[in-house]
């Protein structure tokens, strides 16, 4: 079936916007503009191989990408119809420097380890977010994850969306966002969401596996070497952490951020607050991540030898809301791919959350629960309502 006349002026007007958008150094800039001309693209199928057409992509190119394009053609034309969809949301006032934080300083005395908790406490009442060196998970290790979650991400697409890729659930590759109804909870980014427990089903011999296998004891140590150091001054049993959470309740999240064409407009994750207690981000020196702060979103320059840490929903309730758990988001480069890694330091789903001193703010609840009013409320709304829920 041929576009119609509707179609014809969707696919102009967002030709004009890659034009509009296109940087000196993008994947647009030496295409001549005849080669995609409104007569052209009404001879097109909406198809793989129009849009890369469009965009000038090998065709080898374009196969490992998620068809966007394609599968959320009616967002993109709504938003294409309706310039109040235009995103001043997108717009960032500054670029900060996250607190950064040498966790060597705990191996030392008395007076500097109690230093370094009282620096990661303070982090993350005032920040949410901060970034930790000399944190015990090799920098070999991490290029290493880095290079196997790229092999991945590298194979066809139709293979990344076949039901049991890599011998893992149906629901381990995700992209775009399923229940997104805009371009305002619409995701460009494609991930592998693994839960540890199942990291037993993927062959033996891929080196994704093995190299995970050999991560995850690393980061979940250090995950809970961090939350000790948060539960301190809570009042908090010091042995909670090592009960609520076993090897396998969390969860490997690797991410890729293909290059977008319209980067100003579009999320590569949309806003969100995390559903744990803690979370570890390895990232490259690309950068998008952006949180709000003082109601206004905020960049972070990004620091390659550094990882990234910032507090969940769990915690925050854990705490009384005296740590905060920070709504950020991550928006795609217009000319290069990021990539990213982010593990889920997660309870049992049986682990009831209760904050930490009185008057609570929020209703005790499990784990278990919260994930599910978090799903049924994606479901409703196509987006996560959070810890509001629970409020007393």
């Amino acid at each position: 079936m041929f576009l119609d006349a509707q179609e014809s002026s969707f696919c102009k007007d967002w030709e004009d916007r890659l034009w509009n958008h296109a940087g000196s150094n993008s994947v647009t800039a030496d295409i001549p503009k005849h080669a995609a001309s409104s007569e052209d693209i009404d001879m097109y199928h909406i198809d793989v191989e129009k849009i890369s057409n469009f965009l000038q992509l090998p065709l080898l190119e374009m196969a490992v990408e998620p068809p966007f394009f394609e599968k959320y053609k009616a967002i993109f034309q709504s938003f294409a119809e309706d310039e109040k969809e235009k995103f001043p949301m997108l717009e960032v006032f500054e670029e900060i420097e996250l607190p950064l934080i040498d966790l060597s300083h705990l191996n030392h005395g008395p007076f500097e380890r109690q230093k370094c908790i009282g620096q990661i406490a303070q982090a993350a009442s005032e920040w949410g977010f901060f970034q930790i060196l000399n944190h015990g998970i090799p920098e070999e290790l991490l290029d290493r994850l880095k290079h196997e979650q790229m092999k991945v991400f590298l194979q066809p697409f139709d293979r990344k969306a076949e039901k049991n890729f890599l011998n893992l659930s149906a629901h381990t590759y995700r992209w775009g966002n399923p229940p997104a109804t805009s371009l305002r909870n619409f995701s460009w980014s494609e991930a592998l969401h693994i839960s540890l427990k199942d990291i037993s089903k993927m062959d033996e011999h891929n080196k994704l596996r093995s190299t995970i296998e050999e991560y995850a004891p690393k980061a979940n140590l250090l995950s809970q070497r961090l939350a000790e150091c948060l539960a301190q001054n809570l009042g908090i049993k010091p042995n909670y952490f090592q009960e609520s959470c076993s090897s396998s309740s969390s969860s490997l999240r690797m991410n890729r951020y293909p290059p977008c064409p319209f980067s100003s407009m579009i999320f590569g994750i949309i806003p969100h607050t995390d559903t744990d207690f803690l979370t570890i981000v390895s990232q490259d020196q690309v950068g998008g991540l952006q949180l709000k702060r003082d109601g206004r979103w905020v960049s972070v320059k990004p620091n390659p030898k550094a990882l990234v840490i910032n507090i969940g929903d769990l915690f925050q309730a854990l705490s009384n809301d005296i740590y905060k758990s920070i709504t950020h988001r991550v928006v795609a480069n217009q000319e290069v791919e990021r990539y990213s890694a982010a593990y889920f330091y997660c309870p049992t789903f049986e682990t009831v959350i209760e904050s930490c001193s009185k008057p609570g703010l929020y209703r005790n609840f499990s784990f278990k629960e919260y994930r599910e009013q978090i799903e049924k409320d994606v479901r409703a709304t196509g987006d996560k309502v959070g810890l509001s829920r629970f409020l007393l």
